[in-house]
């Protein structure tokens, strides 16, 4: 997908079929979008070099119908006549002006990396770095329990180089960061792996960006000055390699600042062919709430508004902030694996082929998959679709409950007759319940601490992976959400990386981080009684009250 849902829908845009000898997908791209562009957030990506100026001619690509822009001068240096009249173009200079097809022959190697959209990133105007820069290059890392995003940038003039997201590998030892943290405690081979494979998969992502979209990795990895990391504190803890684990199972903890550290810098440099790089952690605030959260404050900017606003960066590990004019009271909750759409039987990361949007018609489903590919499960937005949907048709009671018996035969609710990989079960529904639950009690929660309402917060900015596809109606319809007018709720599905970003290139960054800091309070929801009550009554799948 180019763009995400709401820009495509505001926009008038082209279809275009794109093959290649094993597969073939259709984008909806509008003409201000290259084709290369396009392919970059879907599984068919184009061979490239030059970062889409035209220069290395890899990108070649064969218009077999449609109507699109004249070849570029670009074009005309590295395509002959001959190959321009039988169709053949640069995709990084192919812009659609009608919906067409084209041929890919010789596609780039397959790739878990993809280019996010960056549109909806804040506009800040950095502080350009200048004399005390030695080696120009800096990256910014947002370490999440599912998601690694990262993006490289010339710091002397404040100009990216690329931006990607990928999986953390780091989940074939666990969905949640509790089942990872017990593999750190109880397996030193297992400490180790899980830190050198999340290292290893960042190094993948900086070179997929150095190889694409710069042309050059070993200049810019000899030439890198700087490495922030933000993240939840648990993945901190297992990429720094220098830690106790032991120290998140400690109750004071969970209220005060706990360090991350780094005991291997110098090996950390060698393996990553990066001599003069200064590595640093954002140190998390407290326990479970990590510098992911602190990244979200400072990029969405809520701390210098004078009205209550509210922060959820919604994940396997949720963390909520609630800024009442005065104090940013934090928390954080156990969103669980339901988030990332994994756990459940069917469930989906938001990649290719994950439902994200379910709608109803009154005669039959209507499901959308990103890149219209064939249904290959549900991310976490579909799921909250389909259940918001089930439950207005009375298939699904609030309880949680179906109405009816549909799942004698154990091939659970289809939502497509068709595909099996269209169903959900019963134990599906129980484990975004309690996702659910734990967190909109929290939300209600901190809204006591602070003495206000719902109806109060100003702004509602929804962050993570998930804020991307979600639908604000259905997300209130089963109560994940206070029912507030749609205005209200912002996006911002790359927060943390935001943040990470201002940190790495806004000489202003770390004073604006260090005054939010000193406005926050961590609140640890577990020896709560009232917590606990408020989690069970938002059980039900129903409007927040």
């Amino acid at each position: 997908m180019p763009k995400n849902l709401e820009s495509i829908e505001e926009q008038k845009h082209h279809r275009l079929r794109v093959n290649t000898d094993n597969c073939g997908l259709e984008l909806y791209l509008s003409d201000s979008v290259s084709v290369r562009e396009a392919l970059d957030h879907t599984e068919i990506r184009v061979r490239a070099a030059c970062g889409g100026l035209g220069t290395c001619g890899a990108c070649l690509i064969q218009v077999i119908s449609g109507r699109f822009n004249l070849p570029t001068p670009a074009e005309r240096q590295k395509l002959l006549p001959d190959q321009l009249e039988q169709g053949y173009r640069l995709a990084c200079q192919l812009r659609p002006l009608s919906d067409g097809e084209a041929y890919l022959a010789h596609p780039a190697p397959a790739s878990q990396w993809r280019s996010p959209d960056r549109y909806q990133w804040p506009t800040v105007v950095f502080s350009k770095v200048t004399d005390e820069v030695q080696k120009p290059y800096g990256i910014a890392v947002d370490l999440g329990t599912t998601h690694i995003r990262l993006s490289i940038w010339h710091r002397p003039t404040a100009r990216l180089i690329g931006c990607r997201v990928g999986i953390n590998p780091q989940v074939a030892h666990g969905a949640d960061v509790l089942t990872r943290l017990d593999a750190q405690r109880l397996d030193v081979h297992a400490s180790r792996d899980l830190m050198t494979e999340g290292r290893k998969a960042i190094l993948d992502g900086i070179r997929d960006i150095l190889s694409r979209d710069f042309g050059e990795v070993a200049y810019v990895l000899a030439e890198t000055g700087q490495i922030i990391i933000v993240g939840n504190t648990v993945m901190l803890m297992l990429i720094g390699g220098g830690n106790d684990s032991d120290d998140l199972y400690r109750l004071e903890n969970w209220h005060s600042p706990i360090e991350c550290k780094i005991d291997d810098v110098a090996s950390w440099r060698h393996d990553w062919r990066m001599p003069h790089a200064d590595i640093s952690i954002v140190q998390p605030l407290a326990g479970f709430v990590g510098s992911d959260l602190l990244a979200d404050l400072l990029s969405t900017g809520i701390t210098e508004q004078s009205s209550p606003m509210l922060l959820a960066d919604l994940g396997t590990n949720t963390e909520i902030a609630l800024w009442d004019g005065t104090t940013v009271w934090v928390t954080s909750v156990p969103g669980g694996p339901a988030f990332e759409g994994v756990g459940m039987r069917n469930g989906l990361a938001a990649e290719t082929g994950a439902i994200y949007r379910v709608r109803d018609d009154g005669e039959r489903w209507l499901m959308t998959t990103i890149d219209e590919q064939p249904i290959r499960g549900y991310c976490a937005s579909g799921f909250i679709d389909a259940i918001a949907v089930m439950l207005d048709k009375q298939i699904l009671k609030p309880s949680g409950r179906f109405a009816q018996s549909l799942q004698s035969s154990g091939t659970g609710y289809r939502l497509d007759a068709g595909s099996a990989r269209s169903a959900i079960f019963g134990g599906d529904i129980d484990i975004f319940q309690r996702a659910k639950a734990s967190t909109a009690a929290a939300m209600m929660q901190l809204l006591e601490f602070a003495d206000l309402k719902p109806s109060d917060l100003q702004a509602v900015w929804i962050c993570g992976s998930l804020g991307q596809y979600l639908d604000l109606h259905s997300a209130m319809r089963v109560g994940l959400l206070p029912c507030l007018p749609v205005d209200r709720f912002k996006r911002l599905a790359n927060a943390s990386l935001a943040g990470c970003e201002q940190l790495l290139l806004d000489q202003n960054a770390n004073a604006r981080l260090n005054a939010i800091i000193s406005k926050t309070k961590s609140i640890n929801l577990g020896g709560i009684s009232s917590y606990e009550e408020c989690f069970i009554e938002h059980l039900r799948l129903q409007p927040m009250a």
